[in-house]
């Protein structure tokens, strides 16, 4: 291990190497992480201000750094952004939970590590930086399309230590704005401008140009070659893993599911159906799932009352094995996709893998495993450790994003997602709404926007600043779809639908 101690990110006070003073000719901070990581490209170059130095723990580096594609940071008392970023940002990586590992591409220059080969990628695009934080924050946000885990992550220092979570801000507002325009479409710079003149009362015009005379970053793909992820094993350990599918009005489905699990070439030790049907007197349209032998054990509930969540829920209240496969009743996968999957999570110490889940005659998109900023209810293995004590939210029942809102309460538990492009599973989106019901929602004529359930969501998980982003963007990004563009009508009518939205997810939270 490489440890740059500085001094407000800015001066170089020493560098330790294994823990004895190595003398380097480069005095500036940003140039001699560069040179650090051409000559050291094997080592794990961390940097640590200079007053944290004797609370920097070594002690956990091998655990924060599992394998070589990782770029981890703690910020103790110092932010690069402000919370600002929220206004244009609504993604997971931007309220981090300091309590636990948890995904971000946020960077502190309070303390950190990244293996000096993966960090050498980056100079091409990045060498011309002279702000450390700044360069911190364009490695990790750009890195992380790229397949490079960033996290922050509180094992840097003694777990005795007291956090100040009301973190100082050190990047400035031409930073901020320089940065949106940098690493985002150009609309949300003129988004945070606006948000500015809206919310904060200022006019950050001179940040706003200054900002347009940087350049977009356009990252060619990156090669890590040999400094890149590390197999460790490849077979499977004798892992057990239940499966949870929830099903409603899908029986021909469903069967060809429950063929695709007995053919995998690693067996669930469990499979957990629950079947729905909202009519009392209705009777199982699954008898054979009872009456055939099964290579696995095999449960199944049959019950009158529907909900993706109430379903999911009932179902984990039986899972006990290592992991849980979240399967939805009208996949299709080829027999090798439970052993390829629980491959890549031994190897790899992910403790939640989202895969592929394509249509049929679908194109891939993302073609690289990369930290995922949802969660798919259908088409994920977890860890046992977090699925047995995570519920799904019942109020999200009957609308949008349930399976967003589990993600989150997994990463707020310390549980990053990661998606897989390599492991597939084919979605055939049967009709009728699979599990859901057919009615319509009870919000339905008041036409709330957004959905209850969104807001919902947005009450749960996002800061004030982020909210307020959220809802400006909305209005915008609708008032192109809208019939009325009479912008003072449109107005009140979208803050009449907003409010309409608030009070149904109140709503909701009661139940």
């Amino acid at each position: 291990m490489l440890q740059i101690v500085h001094q407000r990110a800015e001066k170089i006070i020493c560098v330790n190497y294994k823990g004895t003073p190595l003398e380097i000719e480069e005095t500036n901070l940003c140039k001699a992480f560069w040179v650090l990581a051409e000559n050291y490209p094997d080592e794990l170059i961390c940097w640590c201000e200079e007053t944290y130095t004797q609370k920097f723990d070594e002690s956990f580096l091998k655990e924060i750094f599992g394998h070589n594609l990782i770029m981890a940071s703690y910020a103790l008392e110092h932010s690069y952004f402000s919370e600002k970023i929220g206004y244009i940002d609504q993604h997971p990586s931007i309220n981090i939970n300091p309590e636990v590992p948890y995904g971000t591409w946020r960077m502190s220059t309070d303390a950190g590590g990244i293996k000096g080969g993966i960090l050498s990628k980056f100079q091409q695009t990045f060498g011309n930086i002279k702000d450390f934080g700044f360069l911190l924050n364009a490695i990790a946000k750009s890195g992380q399309h790229n397949g490079l885990f960033c996290y922050s992550d509180p094992r840097f220092f003694t777990p005795k230590l007291k956090k100040d979570y009301n973190l100082r801000p050190v990047a400035g507002v031409s930073e901020l704005f320089s940065f949106v325009y940098v690493h985002y479409k150009t609309a949300r710079l003129w988004l945070l401008f606006w948000c500015f003149v809206k919310f904060e009362g200022s006019f950050p015009i001179l940040s706003l140009l200054r900002s347009l005379f940087r350049k977009k970053v356009f990252l060619k793909e990156i090669d890590f070659g040999k400094v890149g992820l590390k197999r460790i094993e490849k077979t499977v350990k004798p892992y057990s893993l239940d499966v949870i599918i929830p099903t409603l009005g899908r029986r021909e489905y469903l069967l060809q599911v429950l063929d695709d699990l007995k053919k995998q070439s690693v067996l669930p030790k469990k499979v957990i159906v629950v079947e729905q049907n909202p009519d009392p007197n209705s009777q199982t349209d699954l008898p054979e799932l009872t009456a055939e032998e099964w290579p696995f054990k095999l449960i199944h509930h049959f019950i009158h009352k529907t909900g993706a969540c109430t379903a999911r829920n009932m179902a984990l209240e039986e899972v006990d094995a290592d992991w849980v496969f979240f399967a939805d009743d009208d996949n299709r996968m080829e027999s090798d996709v439970l052993e390829k999957s629980l491959i890549e999570l031994e190897a790899y110490n992910i403790n939640c893998l989202t895969l592929n889940y394509i249509q049929p005659g679908e194109t891939l998109f993302f073609d690289k495993r990369k930290q995922w900023g949802t969660f798919g209810a259908g088409n994920s293995i977890v860890r046992g450790v977090f699925a047995k004590k995570i519920r799904f939210d019942a109020a999200f029942n009957y609308g949008y994003g349930e399976d967003m809102e589990y993600g989150m309460q997994l990463r707020n538990a310390g549980c990053d997602i990661i998606y897989h492009p390599d492991i597939k599973i084919v979605h055939l989106k049967a009709p009728r709404g699979g599990f859901r019901e057919v009615s319509l929602p009870p919000w339905k004529e008041d036409d709330p926007k957004p959905a209850p359930t969104i807001m919902l969501f947005a009450e749960k998980y996002y800061t004030s600043i982020q909210k307020k982003g959220f809802k400006t963007e909305l209005f915008l990004r609708n008032y192109s779809l809208s019939k009325n563009l009479n912008p003072i009508k449109y107005w009140k009518n979208m803050q009449l639908r907003w409010l309409k939205s608030e009070t149904w997810a109140k709503k909701l939270m009661l139940k």
